[in-house]
């Protein structure tokens, strides 16, 4: 009996030694406003991001990781990516994000006739606005990148080999890489644990939650007259992008003002009086596509496919004369 009373003695003092340190565990564990945000900065797609999170630990290298991943898949400016070799004819297979994207690109290029199409990669080239050179444009020159530009001459197979139905077909996904990659950051967040976040690469951004001091994030619309603000939201969940002829651009030889958003249309820069799209959706990669769209389709146009796909919702920003005119979807502004 002995025995057992000592067995049973020192049983029940282990108990209380882990519930007390259970209890203390319990007691000291940081509550949700005791979690630290981090922040963790960098360069990707020749521009910048930034995230900004809530989480106990520092998942900087996490996150450059999950951005490598996205670059070795999708970057024009990466020479071993998956798409460099797809352009330069160095394989047909496309890998498992860029399967994901092209499909999405599809998608909404036919959502929107055609105005977002991956395969303006050539005229994105020649007018100077990729990695190369600008060439010497004539109407010849048009007339034959007109042939190589057309999202219905690349397609995907059941086992994602792409598809050309012409040579000389290039693909650019400059116009929904960033926006993918805030993605696929959030998504990691979210595998973290994390409920909290802000996620931004070069002007694309996600939020979930709260900022530190418990508020919405605020998230501002810069003006294409590049002084000041044209909006400022305050959001708790949503995905923006925005895309505007206003700071990427150049001044070609005959003093004319030529924008980076080329039409597919007309393989030329596009001319008319939408000055920035920005667009709300379920995911950044399919705002980031469709800010493009309306860049290229302007304001009548990209009003009707605001009509005819409720779940996204946009700000755009035009000229009427001499004065800025704004027109607002599903997109609630502060204060409004």
């Amino acid at each position: 009996m002995n025995a057992y009373k000592q067995i049973a003695k020192w049983g029940f003092l282990a108990f209380l030694i882990i519930a007390t340190i259970y209890i203390l565990r319990r007691h000291n564990a940081p509550t949700t406003s005791e979690v630290p945000y981090q922040e963790c900065t960098g360069k990707i797609f020749g521009t910048t991001y930034k995230a900004i999170y809530q989480h106990p630990d520092d998942l900087s290298a996490d996150i450059h990781s999950r951005l490598n991943e996205v670059d070795a898949s999708l970057s024009m400016f990466n020479p071993i990516s998956t798409l460099a070799r797809i352009n330069k004819h160095e394989t047909d297979t496309m890998d498992a994000m860029m399967q994901e994207v092209f499909a999405l690109a599809m998608r909404v290029s036919e959502a929107t006739g055609g105005a977002f199409d991956c395969t303006v990669a050539p005229a994105v080239e020649a007018w100077g606005f990729g990695f190369k050179n600008r060439e010497q444009i004539t109407d010849e020159k048009i007339d034959s990148l007109k042939q190589l530009i057309g999202y219905r001459n690349v397609s995907m197979t059941a086992d994602g080999l792409l598809k050309r139905q012409i040579e000389g077909v290039q693909m650019d996904f400059g116009a929904i890489a960033k926006g993918f990659g805030v993605d696929k950051v959030a998504e990691l967040l979210s595998t973290k644990g994390v409920k909290n976040m802000l996620v931004e690469i070069g002007g694309e951004i996600i939020v979930h939650g709260t900022r530190a001091d418990g508020k919405p994030w605020r998230i501002a619309v810069q003006s294409p007259t590049g002084e000041g603000f044209s909006a400022v939201l305050s959001r708790t969940e949503t995905a923006m992008a925005t895309s505007g002829n206003y700071l990427n651009y150049y001044v070609n030889e005959a003093g004319e003002r030529v924008a980076h958003t080329i039409s597919p249309f007309t393989a030329r820069p596009v001319t008319h009086t939408l000055l920035s799209a920005t667009v709300t959706a379920p995911t950044c990669a399919m705002a980031d596509a469709f800010a493009t769209a309306f860049m290229v389709m302007g304001v009548e146009q990209a009003k009707t496919v605001l009509e005819e796909h409720p779940a996204l919702g946009a700000y755009l920003i035009y000229s009427e004369g001499d004065t800025l005119q704004t027109f607002a979807k599903n997109f609630s502004l502060d204060g409004k």
